[in-house]
């Protein structure tokens, strides 16, 4: 608007300036001509902000208004000495008020317009004068004008190259926040800035990590005949808690498969501390999906139970090209166990089941739950068995899982004591409850 307002006070400034009778009537015209589509085009932008059509006709119709302009000044009024300082001043606050849009199609057709008219009237003033005529280079207003033309000429690539670099970088962060979106809804927000700083930590390489798996029981019996409805409302429900908990320790989604849910934690930064992040989550996660049982009970939904495996080991990780399709997973032998250990969860009546693998790499305290071990079981296709531990029973009430286990609690403080570990010093003194003793006078 106030571009518009400067070209107008430009216009009438000189009306009034020039009192020449033979050009007053011509521009008044193209005094009104000009308050018209300016309060046209600042209605459009108000009100019609949305048609884009109806901005690149104004566009059209301020460049042929510039044309008109020029054509005043350089056949209309032949003796005048060529294009004047208001008519380039007028031209360069409209391409200025296009280059405003940030479009560079538009500020391209503004400038295409007006340089074409440009120089075809002067093409046209040259004709209409004979190169016989000694004084035809002094009276035609060729030289001046070219000048002037090729400063709006350099002035509206600029404003294109403005444009340009504008619509570039808007491109580049729309599509890094469609990248940061899409790495949002598998990895932790804390390590999705570090992912798109450096893609490095996305190449296939091998890391320890701990691999969680989460399923639902019986969900396929249920899933038989649920209505599609209700089958959504039941995997959204489960799969926003589920993932919600895992992001909040830091972890990593790496797939939902129906029901089941695959995470990680180790990838794809590894922490000291991946392994105690992953028993916390599994256990708030025992607590959450409990809680979500019961109000889907409430609700008049299924009231599934679910189970949940986790084991430490030896993965490889990162990008997996398919060639049409690629995907960021985890592959290897802890990643079979964790889900045999979460199939296990079902046959001991138990929502949770972890490896010693995992517990051998505790750094802090365990927190405190009623724990059983059984060491050498067998695992489906699996030759050697592994020593596990699993949730005597599921513990109840609503609060976190530290709870079933606090102080002042009988079943789980009379046995309480100091573990001494002996093959990691940084894992020695740390408080245990007894099970997890157990497990390390187990080792030979």
């Amino acid at each position: 608007m106030l571009f518009r307002l400067a070209g107008f006070i430009i216009l009438a400034t000189d009306l009034h300036r020039n009192a020449d009778a033979s050009v007053e009537v011509s521009r008044y015209g193209i005094l009104v001509t000009y308050l018209a589509v300016s309060i046209a085009s600042t209605a459009r932008a108000r009100f019609l902000a949305g048609r884009s059509w109806l901005e690149r006709l104004f566009v059209v119709l301020d460049a042929l208004l510039v044309a008109v302009i020029l054509h005043g000044d350089i056949l209309a009024s032949p003796g005048a000495g060529g294009v004047t300082i208001t008519s380039l001043a007028v031209a360069l606050i409209l391409l200025s008020h296009v280059g405003l849009t940030l479009d560079r199609r538009l500020v391209l057709v503004f400038a295409g317009i007006v340089l074409v008219a440009w120089f075809g009237l002067l093409a046209g003033a040259a004709a209409g004068r004979h190169p016989a005529d000694p004084a035809w280079l002094d009276n035609a207003p060729i030289g001046p004008s070219i000048g002037l033309s090729l400063s709006f000429g350099l002035a509206a690539f600029a404003t294109y190259l403005l444009a340009r670099d504008h619509d570039r970088t808007r491109k580049e962060a729309l599509l890094a926040n469609r990248r940061r979106l899409n790495l949002s809804r598998f990895f932790s927000p804390l390590v999705v800035a570090d992912l798109q700083e450096g893609s490095a930590v996305l190449e296939l390489e091998r890391r320890n990590a701990v691999i969680m798996f989460v399923d639902l029981r019986d969900f396929t019996r249920f899933a038989e005949a649920a209505p599609a409805r209700e089958l959504e409302t039941v995997l959204a429900q489960y799969r926003h808690l589920v993932s919600g908990i895992i992001f909040d320790h830091g972890g990593t989604v790496d797939k939902f498969i129906g029901d089941g849910v695959m995470a990680v934690f180790g990838q794809p930064k590894p922490l000291r501390d991946d392994a105690d992040r992953a028993l916390a989550c599994a256990l708030e996660l025992v607590h959450a999906l409990r809680r979500w049982k019961h109000q889907s009970a409430i609700d008049g939904l299924p009231a599934m139970s679910a189970g949940i495996g986790l084991h430490y080991g030896s993965v490889v990780g990162g990008i997996l090209d398919s060639g049409c399709h690629s995907e960021f997973t985890v592959i290897g032998d802890a990643v079979n166990v964790a889900q045999r250990l979460e199939a296990l969860t079902k046959d001991l009546g138990t929502p949770l089941v972890v490896s010693s693998a995992l517990v051998n790499q505790l750094r802090q305290p365990a927190p405190l739950a009623l724990w059983t071990m059984q060491n050498d079981v067998p695992l489906a296709g699996r030759r050697v068995p592994i020593d596990i531990w699993y949730l005597q029973v599921e513990a109840q009430g609503n609060g976190p899982a530290a709870r079933a286990g606090a102080p002042g609690d009988k079943e789980t403080t009379r046995n309480r004591r100091t573990l001494r570990s002996s093959g990691n010093p940084d894992r020695q003194h740390r408080t245990f409850d007894e099970p997890f003793k157990a497990s390390e006078k187990a080792k030979p």
